[in-house]
């Protein structure tokens, strides 16, 4: 059975074109062509369909058909632009913080031009994009902010689709030699051959080709800008070429010719289908109107399914986004979005496990979950050159058992960007928001839009910390070890040192300024504390002379530059969980 559309209850303003999934659970979605970026954030439900539009910080430059990903600290680059207001084929490289809501531009990797480069998230955080005029490929060190010299491929990555394989090896279909297809061995930074496809996938006379989706199973389905799949079986040893085999054709249009995917969207769907689109075009020219497609791997068969409303455009102007919930966003370049609901469900080994967890959380603190397949079994979203939206990373959703009230919590530093990491134990970090409701609560882990069986926790109020305090003032800001005098870099804190007096001087006022501004939020904080008690609401206690505030049920752990002062108590631990024992170091504390 074929799923079902609807439209948002509320309607984006803009042009909606490409998407990304971010790891706090909400979806960040570019103004087509432009520098704005909007953002759209579930109701309370966890619903999507009745989320809400608030805008996001602008980039330095616009981009239409561009690299971007998700990066494994949250984090969102995009690299490129065939049109921008910075120039044709634009070289231009942006990171946004969604923690600040700002985007800083870094160097690219000292290529003319990147344009409509085609990139992917490598199995170990770091990212691998491709240059539309030769045959180097570079890869981007979040951690160093640094780039180096990728393998060397056979071919231009032009308007290619990479995929990302279990082996954490990288196939793509060649766009400019068909019908080869390559692969890339990060362990020794080279890329070897992957064999030719049955038939022709990508579009000899356009260099265009369809996305490409590892599927539950272990193939890749490839779909083709010619109107022809293919389906790629992977070898035991990743230096081996690996096995092709022919898939179902799309249906002929009236003139007899094969629909066809010249640039086009896929989404492999919780139900282990995927959700793919075509349209008619001639042996030149884009396909138009976008028609809809499952193709059923078990079947190995592509059955057309309802359009949405908003599909009458061109094929690659759509783009598809995978949420939480399973369902499927689709926007083509217009101020409209549709939702996809599947039928089916998953199949229980599909599903994330988790291992290791928290029983008690405290708002706006910071844990280690642990479990099996966290970031599911594919990237899941595919395109190819223009955009890269890839959902391979893992969501922490809570809901409250009273009320149903569901929060997201902000994950980073995962401890693999890799795909269908079978019985691995893995493991990722998040943050407790604040919006989160307090009590017992269902956690589980979200990869893909398939859930993990729930554990229960109970959220906690935040743990206030007095920020006045000298010791408690460094640990804010980063007390290592060689200097008691810091400011924020771009990635973190930097200790400022003996180089500039004027500087050490001007970080002096800025702390006064910031601990002045503290003060007087905790004269408020104790005022409003001192208005709740008197209508019997709950409230914290405030005693400005302790660097943390403890409740009678908890003990508190103060890092500072001597260490731990005392010890915090997460109150009964699970079986399993990496806190089986109190901790007696700063790194095991919860962090705000």
């Amino acid at each position: 059975m074929a799923g079902t559309w609807q439209p948002l209850k509320n309607q984006p303003t803009f042009n909606a074109s490409t998407m990304l999934l971010l790891t706090d659970g909400s979806v960040m979605c570019q103004g087509s062509g432009a520098r704005d970026w909007w953002k759209l954030t579930p109701d309370v439900n966890g619903d999507y369909v009745n989320g809400t539009w608030t805008q996001l910080a602008s980039m330095a430059h616009s981009r239409l058909y561009y690299a971007s990903a998700v990066l494994d600290d949250g984090r969102v680059l995009v690299a490129g632009g065939e049109y921008s207001d910075g120039g044709s084929e634009f070289n231009g490289v942006e990171i946004y913080d969604p923690n600040l809501d700002a985007w800083t531009t870094i160097p690219g990797p000292g290529w003319a031009q990147i344009g409509d480069a085609v990139s992917c998230v490598l199995k170990d955080g770091k990212l691998m994009l491709g240059y539309i005029d030769g045959t180097q490929t570079a890869t981007y060190d979040l951690n160093t902010g640094t780039w180096s010299a990728g393998g060397v491929k056979d071919d231009a990555s032009d308007e290619e689709t990479w995929t990302l394989l279990p082996d954490g090896t990288v196939l793509t279909v060649e766009c400019s030699d068909i019908p080869k297809a390559e692969k890339y061995l990060p362990a020794s930074n080279t890329w070897v051959s992957a064999g030719t496809t049955p038939v022709p996938i990508a579009e000899a006379s356009m260099s265009e080709i369809g996305p490409a989706l590892l599927l539950p199973d272990g193939r890749v389905f490839c779909v083709g800008g010619t109107g022809h799949t293919a389906l790629y079986t992977p070898p035991p040893n990743p230096v081996q070429t690996g096995s092709w085999m022919q898939g179902p054709d799309f249906p002929k249009n009236p003139p007899g010719q094969l629909m066809k995917a010249n640039d086009a969207a896929g989404c492999l769907l919780p139900n282990g289908n995927v959700l793919c689109t075509a349209g008619i075009a001639g042996d030149i020219g884009f396909a138009t109107p976008t028609s809809f497609f499952e193709y059923d791997p078990s079947a190995n068969t592509l059955t057309q399914v309802a359009s949405p409303t908003n599909a009458g455009g061109v094929v690659y102007a759509g783009r598809l986004l995978l949420l939480p919930t399973g369902q499927v966003l689709f926007g083509a370049g217009s101020p409209a979005i549709e939702v996809y609901t599947p039928s089916g469900s998953p199949q229980a080994s599909w599903k994330p496990s988790i291992t290791a967890y928290p029983s008690k959380i405290h708002i706006a603190s910071t844990y280690t979950i642990n479990g099996r397949q966290l970031n599911g079994l594919s990237q899941a979203v595919s395109y190819g050159d223009d955009a890269q939206m890839a959902t391979n990373f893992p969501l922490v959703r809570l809901r409250h058992l009273g009320t149903g009230k569901v929060s997201y919590c902000q994950t980073f530093d995962h401890s693999t960007m890799g795909v269908a990491t079978g019985t691995a134990v893995e493991s990722t970090n998040f943050v407790v928001p604040w919006d989160a409701q307090l009590g017992a609560s269902d956690l589980c882990v979200v990869a893909n839009g398939i859930s993990s069986d729930c554990v229960k926790v109970t959220v906690k109020p935040a743990v206030p910390r007095h920020l006045g305090h000298y010791e408690a003032w460094q640990w804010l800001i980063g007390s290592l070890a060689d200097g008691p005098l810091w400011a924020l870099g771009p990635h973190g804190p930097i200790p400022i040192g003996p180089f500039n007096g004027r500087l050490a001087e001007r970080a002096r006022e800025a702390y006064a300024k910031m601990r002045q501004g503290v003060s007087e939020l905790q004269v408020i904080g104790r005022e409003v504390a001192e208005l709740r008690a008197q209508t019997r609401s709950e409230a914290l206690p405030t005693k400005p002379s302790e660097a943390v505030i403890s409740t009678a049920s908890d003990v508190v752990a103060v890092r500072t530059a001597g260490g731990v002062r005392e010890i915090y108590d997460d109150g009964p631990l699970v079986r399993g969980s990496v806190r089986e024992r109190r901790s007696e170091s700063a790194e095991d504390s919860p962090r705000p």
